[in-house]
Formats: structure tokens, C-alpha cells, sequence
């Protein structure tokens, strides 16, 4: 009998037993890591296989802490993912020095990923965005939608939307003077008319702040948005210019409102206010709250914005999104560079700027229940990136810093709860 009841005490504890003795291991994210773009993918599909992670932040580059379920070794030992076998008490010694007060570092669980979306014509390639070929190359799976699925309520289904490199004022990027010959050009305007017809709207311009308002929407419900180059500031600009003809007349067929810029309210805008809008449309901006460049008069060697150091314990967000290896990083060219940063609204909070030139690169904010972050320019590892240029191949750049802060946005979601929609 007393066999029998010992017997019954070990199976009852048998798997309490097995959790605290279950090996962990540590995916560092420091300069050691041979692969960090792909580490992202690694623990984000661990989470969505409905396992958990811990993200120690400002610890060794922002490294995660993951009980070895799931076959983790082995899928990173595939994808060339370093990592660290610890034992029970190198765990508690590691989650003793990152939660104590003294320093700037903080535990965060992953709970819940994110169901993601790219808001992208499908004829886009992946290398025509650099959020998705970050996405496809760390093997984090996704949906396209474009203008109808936003429009017919489709964003509900998702948590984090990321703006592939659109003109939301309907100007079609202001290519027209460079390109206005060009067989892509001439399809792209006549895709994008046919689509405003059978949507049933007078103008591209005007589905296109549409879109932009839906999207606003959604964001003040709880969704998280991220964008990039032209996808930032065209974004605030159909905003502000609800009810108002922005757009010249060879976009959409009739002049602009003489006085658009009067009629401007900034106080529908998430990130900038202030701008003026440039209504030349042989000029390649639409406001100066980008950064004008001349490329051929930058050394690309000293381009560089810095990352802002947070609290890691009373900052959480801002800490997740400037995880990295390095405090400085590489900048490079788009369509929207940098924003001016007396454009910014003070609500935004700066991520990363050009020291001494007033150039933000990377900032956040939050609406109603959501969240956005915009992060300036088109691919942080081809410079300039014109139209035609090959595609940039990530394999070359398994730890491109630049790169990071973009797959930083789709994990931080996972370290939050999803608010209600009102």
C-alpha cells in the first residue's frame, strides 16, 4: 500500500518536475548571434506553434529566453540561429541581473503573436518592400490586402498592418514628370482608376483617403501600424486633407483647391503637423516634412541615425523597438528619407534621429487603443534603391541592424494584450 501511494505522489508530480528541470535556451542577440534576422522568425513561429518566450530587453542586444519545446534546437540549428544551452541556475542568475533595479534592463513574455497583414497590390514583389522581404526571408508567414479588403472591413481579422511604400494622397507617387511614359506607370493609373470606379468613388485621391481613414480606424480600435518611406507621411497628409482636392490636375483630372493648405487640419494627423504641401507635380514630394537629399552629395560612410536609449521597466515599447546590437545605424534613401523634425508632433515619441541635423528616422505613437510607428526610407541595405534596382538579397545581410528594427514591430505586439474594440 505504501508502494502504491508513492507510486501515485510521483506521477502526480512527475510533470511539475519535468517543467523546472526542462532545459532552456538563450537566443542571444548581441554581436555573437550569426543570424538575427532569422532569430526573429525562429521565436515568433515558436509563438504562434503556441509556445511562450521571453524577451530580455536591453539584455545582451535584446536576446530571448526560450524553454527548449517545440524542436526550437533543431529549427535554429537550421537556419544558422546561435544559441546557449543553460542550466535551471543560470536561468534564475539571468532573470535575477535583468530584473534588478540597477539596471536598464527588463523581462518581457511573448505570449500571443500577431496575425499580420501588408497592405500590397498583389502584383508587388517582395523585394519592392523591404518589410516584406524581411518577413519572407525570416520565415514569418503573412497576408496581402489592398484597397477593396480595407474597405470591405477585412483589417478586423488582423492585428498588425504594415503599409507597404504607398501614395495615399492619389498621385501615384508623383512619378508623373519622370515616368509618365512608362508602360508600369501608364498600368499602375489605370488600375488604380478602374478600382475607384467599381468602389464608387469620384477619384483615386478619394478612395485613397478613404483607405487612409479605415486604416485610422482600425488603429484607434487596438490594431498596430507600422509604415514605411512614402507610407509615413502621405499617410498624415490624406488625413489632414479630408474634404479637401490636394491633388493637381494631371492625378485626378482637375485642379487642386487653390486653397488647400489653408484648409488643412492637423488635428487628425497621428504624427506631423505643420507641413506644407508641394503642389508642383513635376516635384518629387508631396510637404516638406521629408528630408530633401541629393544623393550625389552625401557620403554614405558618415550617414548614420542613433537609437534613443529607454527604460526598459517603465518604457517597455520604445525599449522593444529599439532592440539592437548597435546604437547607431546605417541610414539610407527613399522617396521619404527622414522627417524634419519640427514637423513632428510632440506626442510622437522619437526613436531615432540624425544627431545634430534635426532628422527623425524612426518614431511611435499611440491612437485611441492602437498604436503606429513610422521608420523612414526604403531598404536599409540598398542605399538609394531606384526604380529597376535588383532585389536586395537578405542572405547577405543576416544581421543588418536596420532590418532589425523592423521585425522589432512584429514581435512587440506579441508582449500585449488585445484591447477590446469600442
Amino acid at each position: 500500500m505504501k508502494t502504491k501511494i508513492i507510486s501515485i505522489i510521483l506521477f502526480c508530480i512527475a510533470p511539475f518536475m519535468y517543467v523546472q528541470a526542462q532545459q532552456h535556451i538563450l537566443v542571444s542577440m548581441d554581436a555573437s548571434q550569426t543570424n538575427h534576422l532569422k532569430a526573429y522568425g525562429v521565436v515568433f513561429n515558436h509563438i504562434v506553434d503556441g509556445y511562450s518566450a521571453q524577451w530580455l530587453l536591453n539584455y545582451r542586444g535584446g536576446s530571448f529566453l526560450v524553454q527548449a519545446e517545440n524542436d526550437i534546437i533543431r529549427k535554429s540549428r537550421l537556419r544558422n540561429v546561435s544559441f546557449e544551452t543553460l542550466s535551471s541556475a543560470e536561468v534564475n542568475r539571468i532573470i535575477s541581473e535583468v530584473e534588478s533595479n540597477s539596471s536598464n534592463t527588463a523581462v518581457v513574455p511573448l505570449e500571443k503573436a500577431p496575425k499580420i497583414a501588408v497592405y500590397t497590390p498583389d502584383q508587388a514583389l517582395p523585394w519592392d518592400d523591404a518589410v516584406t522581404l524581411a518577413l519572407t526571408y525570416a520565415e514569418v508567414e503573412y497576408d496581402k490586402i489592398w484597397d477593396t479588403e480595407v474597405l470591405e472591413g477585412k483589417l478586423d481579422e488582423y492585428d498588425w498592418l504594415h503599409l507597404h511604400h504607398e501614395d495615399f494622397t492619389g498621385q501615384y507617387g508623383k512619378f508623373w514628370a519622370s515616368y509618365k511614359s512608362m508602360p508600369w506607370y501608364i498600368a499602375q493609373v489605370k488600375q488604380m482608376e478602374a478600382m475607384a470606379e467599381k468602389l464608387g468613388f469620384s477619384s483615386v485621391s478619394e478612395q485613397k483617403k478613404e483607405v487612409a481613414r479605415t486604416i485610422k480606424r482600425y488603429v484607434g480600435n487596438g490594431g498596430f501600424l507600422f509604415a514605411m518611406c512614402s507610407g509615413t507621411d502621405t499617410f498624415d497628409i490624406a488625413l489632414a486633407a479630408e474634404g479637401v482636392d490636394i491633388a493637381p490636375e494631371q492625378f485626378d483630372g482637375d485642379p487642386a483647391d487653390p486653397n488647400a493648405q489653408e484648409k488643412l487640419d492637423f488635428s487628425k494627423t497621428f504624427a506631423f503637423e505643420n507641413f506644407q504641401l508641394k503642389t508642383n507635380p513635376s516635384e518629387y514630394e508631396h510637404a516638406d516634412i521629408d528630408v530633401p537629399v541629393s544623393i550625389n552629395r552625401v557620403d554614405q560612410s558618415l550617414d548614420f541615425f542613433t537609437l534613443f536609449e529607454f527604460s526598459a521597466k517603465w518604457d517597455p515599447v520604445p525599449t522593444m523597438l529599439t532592440q539592437n546590437h548597435v546604437s547607431s545605424v546605417r541610414g539610407f534613401y527613399g522617396q521619404t528619407t527622414a522627417f524634419q523634425k519640427d514637423k513632428v508632433k510632440s506626442s510622437a515619441v522619437i526613436l531615432g534621429e540624425a544627431p545634430g541635423r534635426d532628422q527623425v528616422k524612426y518614431l511611435h505613437g499611440n491612437y485611441g487603443n492602437g498604436t503606429f510607428t513610422f521608420y523612414a526610407g526604403h531598404d536599409p541595405e540598398d542605399y538609394t534603391h531606384r526604380v529597376n534596382d535588383p532585389p536586395t538579397d537578405l542572405a547577405l545581410h543576416p544581421n543588418s541592424p536596420g532590418y532589425r528594427l523592423i521585425l522589432n514591430n512584429i514581435l512587440f505586439p506579441a508582449a500585449q494584450k488585445k484591447k477590446k474594440k469600442t
